[in-house]
C-alpha cells in the first residue's frame, strides 16, 4: 500500500472532518487512561475540547475513526493531545510532514520525519531543504 501524500491545501480542507474524528478518538483514549488507573488519575488530564470539532460523525466509534485516519494516510502521533502528521513531499522531492495539534486553528507547521514535533517549523515550506 502506498502512502498518500497531502498538499497543504488538502490537509487544511480535511481539518473539519479530522476534528470530528479526533473528538471521538480523544474521548476513547481518555476513557482508557482513566480505566487503567481505576478512575483515580488520568494520563495528562482531560483533553481540552476542540472548538472546531463541529463535524463529529454520528454512529462512528473510535475504531472506525482510527480506520479512516489510516485509510487517509493521516498519522496519529498522540491520541490524547490530538497530534497528527500529514505526509507530504517538498518540491525538492524530500518527504516532509505537515503537523497539526488539536486546538490549532490551521495546519501551520511542518517538520522533517527525523526531527519530530520538536523540529516543527512554520509554513510555508522553504524553497530548499
Amino acid at each position: 500500500m502506498s502512502t498518500r501524500l497531502w498538499t497543504v491545501d488538502e490537509a487544511r480542507a480535511y481539518l473539519p472532518r479530522l476534528r470530528g474524528l479526533l473528538a471521538i478518538i480523544r474521548q476513547a483514549a481518555q476513557a482508557m487512561a482513566a480505566a487503567q488507573t481505576n478512575g483515580h488519575a488520568t494520563a495528562g488530564g482531560a483533553p481540552e475540547p476542540d472548538p472546531g470539532a463541529k463535524d463529529v460523525p454520528e454512529g462512528l466509534d473510535a475504531a472506525g475513526a482510527l480506520a479512516e485516519l489510516e485509510e487517509q494516510g493521516v498519522i496519529l502521533r498522540d491520541p490524547v493531545r490530538g497530534l497528527v502528521d500529514f505526509p507530504a513531499r517538498h518540491p525538492s522531492g524530500r518527504m516532509v510532514l505537515l503537523c497539526w495539534l488539536a486546538g490549532e486553528q490551521d495546519v501551520a507547521w511542518w517538520h522533517l520525519p527525523e526531527d519530530g514535533f520538536a523540529g516543527r517549523r512554520p509554513l510555508p515550506l522553504p524553497p530548499e531543504l
